[in-house]
């Protein structure tokens, strides 16, 4: 499949290939969270240097030239299909603009704000990004590898290193989905991000783009899919990424699709504002669920809501960029509240129901500022 290496450490986190400078990111050991409080001058899209990256293992770097996605099993009719770069680059293409979410943003506040930890990764918000995401369907692969009338499920599955977790080998990282998801029309196998060639640590030579489900469907470094006739699984969707806690049936909760709605300030967090003058907030919202038709700020602890100004038309996939002006009354410390309506009426609310996880955080966050 053309796997040269695991990608070479960077100065800030081991196996990813690009630079982590502070000033961008939050380093999480192999993963790396973007930091909201930079974001304010990159336009709509996240810039591919400031996406945010989530390894389970670490980046492989793989040669285009030799690179193969091979599409195979018990629904298609025949011997299934194997497709190179330069296949992909000579179908018809699609371009779907996408926000990619790690199920676990926004961790760290099950602690900080409810005061009931969950273990992994301790992101803030800043565990997600929109890109414009080019590529072929992968509605269209099926087709032309002879799907047939009676599949169930479609495996795919990353060229990263196996992954080992408590001295179990539990494979590359992958994760099924149904095969009405799969023939969405809106789900990729992308080669390029924003306009360009998808960078190692996002999935070169090419990746699955999944919107609105969790980042985890959308597996990166793709190189095989399985089409079978018969629901399949793996520990992506049987141990991992399952809801799990009192709320949840006994055994847990079916596996993890879609996003739950968020809002994030373009703000760092503990920041000092001066007093007497007039500041703009602004900040991002975003579902799994569909476009964000309304955003509200509070200043006052969630006494009063205002509306905010938002600054794009609703996107199907897409965040939506928002402002409102705030004249602070006094010096003091504050907390900030932002809060979306999406256009399925989802809401997010003042608290979320936990599960053992940590997974989809999705209730306000109070984002502290000082005003002096």
């Amino acid at each position: 499949m053309g796997v040269v290496s695991s990608g070479s450490p960077s100065p800030y986190g081991g196996g990813i290939v690009k630079p982590l400078p502070r000033e961008w990111f939050v380093p999480h050991g192999g993963s790396a969270e973007m930091r909201w409080d930079t974001l304010a001058d990159t336009g709509l899209y996240t810039p591919n240097e400031r996406f945010f990256v989530r390894n389970h293992t670490a980046t492989p770097l793989i040669d285009p030239r030799t690179w193969r996605l091979r599409v195979h099993g018990s629904a298609l009719r025949g011997g299934g299909a194997e497709f190179s770069a330069a296949d992909l680059r000579a179908l018809p293409a699609r371009t779907v603009d996408a926000v990619l979410e790690c199920a676990g943003n926004g961790r760290r506040f099950w602690a900080e704000q409810q005061g009931t930890p969950a273990p992994g990764t301790p992101w803030g918000l800043g565990g997600v990004g929109m890109a414009s995401w080019r590529g072929v369907p992968l509605a269209d692969l099926l087709r032309a590898a002879g799907l047939g009338p009676d599949a169930v499920d479609v495996l795919p599955s990353g060229l990263d290193p196996e992954y080992t977790v408590g001295g179990r080998n539990l494979g590359h990282v992958r994760r099924p989905l149904p095969i009405a998801k799969a023939l969405d029309a809106d789900v990729l196998v992308a080669y390029e991000m924003n306009g360009e060639p998808l960078p190692p640590d996002h999935g070169a030579p090419a990746r699955l783009v999944v919107p609105g489900w969790v980042g985890v469907a959308s597996i990166k470094w793709l190189g095989d899919v399985e089409v079978a006739d018969r629901p399949l699984g793996s520990p992506w969707n049987t141990e991992y990424y399952r809801l799990f806690g009192p709320a949840q049936p006994e055994g847990g909760g079916p596996a993890l699709t879609g996003q739950v709605v968020k809002s994030a300030f373009e703000l760092a967090r503990g920041a000092v504002l001066a007093a007497g003058r007039s500041h703009r907030l602004c900040g991002r919202s975003w579902s799994g669920t569909g476009p964000v038709r309304e955003v509200e700020v509070s200043t006052d602890g969630g006494l009063v809501w205002r509306p905010a100004e938002l600054l794009d038309p609703p996107a199907g996939h897409g965040w939506t960029r928002w402002c409102l002006d705030w004249h602070p009354p006094a010096p003091g410390r504050y907390g900030l509240r932002a809060r979306a309506t999406d256009g399925r009426g989802a809401v997010q609310p003042a608290e979320a129901e936990f599960n053992r996880e940590g997974y989809l955080f999705g209730a306000v966050v109070v984002h502290p500022v000082t005003v002096v």
